[in-house]
């Protein structure tokens, strides 16, 4: 893949990244939004977030001279806010479950 290609697939994947990690976000922060299904959805949207945000540190790293990671590492850090917040409620769903 040539750099500039590179930099196109980097910024898409991170820009989603972003838009999954602020959506999964806000879905913690309002959690009434989504009223079933809520935690499962943003441990989804907390994963992909994660997934897109190191895949696109991963082509940047590797094809783009000059990479300025930022952003992603951005991503990457609010994918982990998210699934952390939302684990712990999907966790307490399946306690529930359990007992």
């Amino acid at each position: 893949m040539s750099a500039d290609p590179a930099r196109r697939t980097v910024r898409i994947l991170t820009l989603i990244g972003v838009a999954a990690g602020v959506i999964g976000g806000l879905l913690v922060a309002f959690p009434t939004v989504l009223p079933v299904g809520g935690p499962w959805v943003q441990l989804g949207l907390g994963l992909a977030t994660l997934v897109l945000a190191f895949r696109a540190r991963k082509i940047g790293i590797a094809e783009v001279e000059g990479f300025d990671g930022r952003l992603s590492l951005f991503a990457a850090l609010l994918g982990f806010l998210v699934v952390f917040f939302a684990g712990q409620v999907a966790f307490g769903i399946l306690v529930d479950v359990a007992n």
